[in-house]
């Protein structure tokens, strides 16, 4: 393909183009003929309908990948042992509490991280997505339990099982989901509680982290300030946050050295305190002891457990960041590396503690058990740990919202692919700075940990329980595994979380009521996004239909709107006019709505849809997918792009014409003609009459003006009667709010305004 001029004014654009064998023509106007690429765009609209956003790794790519996870993930449960023993007591314990208590930390790391996410889990990915919205995503593949966005509903691949090759309880539940209206609702609201939680953690585990590790200077220096300590944490968290934009990939690449000295040097320091210390903590590896510890101690060792829980917080980390990375990845690192590396940091802290003389070891149980001449060794180790253990909460912000937007709970905000290789790493400036903002604060307010574990943890074993759920009825949905089997571990696992749950909730008037209010806060922006969605939808949905419903011809062969459309002659404007699509299928809504309100269009149509693809770019041969509308001298064009294909630019238009010169070339065989090169010498390529005089046409309309009409649509809500009508009309005021102050299309169009025009239209909804 050869372009004519590169310049910004229109020009003739010629080709020397292959000749196509011969095809037959036939139909009448408003009847579709066959269409040489049709072969082509069919298998590549397959293609995108049953592509997998899951990648696969193996070898090399595996292990560097596992590499990148630690640097990524682990740094929030990583940097537990600097805080779990001072959150569990208030005062030196007896050597039989202080082994329960290890015993508890040992099998919650065991039972729940290891077995519960680490082998269960993790096989609940939606094509390599992570995070109980994912598995609310994999839910609706399976069974009929959401309503989807036309704009992205053609590219979604059901799955569903047959009836007949389900066990009796799958397929009795899965029917159950499906016609109760409470219970898809419930299982929305779970999914969009579940990413809430996440979220809210988010805030509080940079601030819980990075204040740990900077209260340890005061071992140093007992006379530094809270202030102090406070302004330097402050220091350290916008630091974080300005280098997010580098990626998932560098930073977990530089972080996972920091993680990986962090938790061989706790190994090692564990190793050191059983060996000179109280060998004897190693009894905790019976679970004897966590149920000695309970029984002996009552409601005492019950309340005990909110602090012995945020041994495991970052665990939905782990989930939450799949997409990051991949599942043999995170098993490969937690098994190999973290896991042993923190079993033995408690039994080693343990060991410690319990032979310690003076009494106050468990108030500073990392820093007071280091071995001699570590001390600030330690103290920079753990103030890097901490700043790491930030990104696991920042990372799985990143890869949430993806998800919530991806299924229109939330507006879409600016999302910027870091990495060519890994397909889902992303950054979102906007969630990255509100999420500086609300850290920041939440430490200035907060200002000790001591506080702050009141706070936190809550949402973590909350949204724990809600994955334990919905993997369950995954399980026999999906899965089809025996419901028996299922109902086995579920009751194990659930009893293990409700356990917590019960202790944590004990925290709510200490503190913790802060996430668990910001959780629903976001859970009902969430809500309410996808409330007015559908009504959005529903509304738009009046507009869609395929052209013959709209435009017609009369008895002397002109265009008319349809009698159902008032029967209007239709005038025709010179010139190249491109219609935004943002449905791709059927006539876009601002084209009807530009029709029926000027009842004229353009001298040449394209409905221009553009179809992102999660991978980074798309090979030029297979970007363009191109076929006719039963209106004359209108096509139908599909852009297919990846996030790293920059194809809004000033140049779109000519773009597009060429791509239509070869369409129409290939479209057509016919009596030999000349096409003038632009020299004035002629070209070897043959058109017959019929296309060249298409070709003209459409040369012609692109030297008039090329137009680019997009719609914008306003909404205004129906009044309704009572208080369901006024709820209804709350709801969907706040929405209109919301989506008023959201990025706009304009936003990402790299186009001149003097050829872009926009095309208000009012809709109720």
């Amino acid at each position: 393909m050869a372009g004519g001029d590169e310049s910004d004014s229109p020009s003739r654009i010629q080709f020397t183009v292959p000749i196509q064998p011969a095809k037959s023509a036939g139909g009448g106007l408003f009847e579709k003929g066959l269409d040489v690429d049709e072969e082509k765009a069919r298998r590549i609209a397959d293609e995108d309908l049953n592509q997998k956003k899951k990648q696969t790794y193996g070898g090399f790519m595996l292990a560097w990948l596992s590499f990148q996870s630690i640097g990524t993930i682990y740094g929030d449960i990583g940097t537990s042992p600097l805080y779990v023993y001072s959150s569990t007591f208030s005062s030196q314990p007896s050597w039989e509490d202080l082994v329960g208590a290890l015993s508890i930390i040992i099998w919650s790391l065991t039972l729940i991280v290891t077995i519960k996410y680490v082998f269960i889990v993790l096989l609940a990915d939606d094509d390599g997505q992570g995070g109980t919205f994912a598995l609310y995503s994999l839910l609706a593949r399976y069974a009929h339990i959401t309503s989807r966005d036309p704009m992205v509903a053609v590219g979604v691949q059901m799955e569903r099982h047959q009836t007949g090759d389900m066990r009796p309880v799958g397929r009795n539940l899965r029917s159950f989901l499906e016609n109760s209206r409470t219970c898809k609702f419930m299982l929305k609201l779970i999914g969009v509680l579940g990413v809430s939680m996440v979220m809210a953690d988010g805030v509080l585990t940079p601030a819980q982290s990075v204040l740990g590790a900077i209260q340890g200077i005061t071992v140093a220096n007992p006379n530094l300030t809270t202030s102090t300590i406070v302004g330097i944490s402050c220091a350290i968290l916008v630091l974080l946050f300005l280098i997010q934009p580098f990626g998932t990939a560098k930073i977990g690449t530089s972080f996972a050295p920091i993680v990986m000295i962090w938790l061989l040097f706790n190994l090692c320091t564990g190793i050191y305190n059983l060996a000179v210390y109280d060998y004897t903590v190693l009894k905790a590896f019976s679970p004897y002891f966590a149920g000695s510890y309970m029984m002996r101690n009552g409601h005492e060792g019950w309340k005990s457990l909110g602090g012995l829980l945020l041994a495991f917080t970052g665990v939905e980390a782990l989930f939450a960041d799949l997409g990051a990375f991949s599942k043999r990845a995170i098993q490969l690192s937690w098994l190999c590396l973290a896991y042993p590396c923190l079993v033995i940091a408690y039994v080693g802290q343990a060991a410690y503690i319990s032979s310690d003389a003076t009494g106050t070891a468990y108030t500073n149980p990392f820093f007071n058990t280091v071995p001699p001449g570590s001390f600030y060794f330690s103290m920079v180790i753990a103030v890097l740990a901490a700043i790491v253990a930030s990104q696991a909460m920042i990372t799985s912000s990143f890869q949430l919202l993806t998800q919530v937007m991806r299924l229109s709970y939330f507006p879409h905000i600016k999302t910027v692919h870091t990495s060519e290789r890994f397909h889902e790493q992303v950054y979102m400036p906007l969630a990255n700075w509100l999420l500086m903002i609300g850290t920041v604060i939440v430490t200035a307010v907060y200002n000790n940990t001591t506080s702050l574990g009141n706070a936190y943890g809550v949402c973590v074993i909350l949204v724990t329980f809600i994955t334990t759920c919905m993997v369950a009825i995954v399980a026999i949905i999906i899965w089809r595994v025996p419901s028996i089997v299922v109902l086995f571990f579920f009751l194990v696992f659930a009893a293990l979380d409700g356990v917590y749950i019960s202790s944590a909730l004990n925290k709510v008037p200490d503190g913790a009521w802060f996430t668990l209010l910001l959780a629903v806060l976001l859970s009902t922006i969430f809500i309410i996004w996808r409330f007015g969605k559908e009504q959005q939808w529903a509304a738009e949905a009046q507009d869609r239909f395929q052209p013959g419903h709209l435009i017609t011809t009369d008895s002397s062969g002109d265009l008319t709107l349809t009698p159902a459309f008032g029967g209007r002659k239709i005038s025709n404007a010179s010139g190249l006019g491109i219609f935004f699509d943002k449905v791709g299928d059927n006539v876009p809504t601002v084209f009807t709505q530009f029709v029926r309100k000027f009842k004229a269009r353009p001298g040449i149509i394209v409905f221009f849809h553009m179809r992102p693809l999660s991978r980074p770019t798309v090979p030029p041969s297979e970007r363009f997918i191109i076929s006719r509308t039963v209106i004359p001298s209108c096509y139908r064009l599909t852009l297919r792009h990846g996030y790293m294909d920059d194809v809004m630019t000033p140049d779109l238009g000519r773009i597009l014409v060429e791509q239509l010169i070869l369409y129409i070339t290939r479209d057509h065989t016919a009596t030999p003609t000349v096409v003038p090169s632009p020299e004035g010498s002629a070209r070897s390529v043959h058109h017959s009459p019929e296309v060249q005089a298409e070709l003209d046409a459409l040369n012609k309309a692109y030297e008039d003006q090329t137009v680019y009409i997009i719609g914008k649509e306003v909404m205004k809500v129906k009044k309704g009667k009572g208080v369901k009508g006024f709820f209804r009309w709350l709801i969907l005021e706040l929405f209109l709010w919301i989506r008023e102050n959201s990025r706009t299309k304009l936003a990402d169009l790299n186009i001149d305004a003097d050829n872009l025009v926009e095309v208000g239209f009012v809709k109720e909804i």
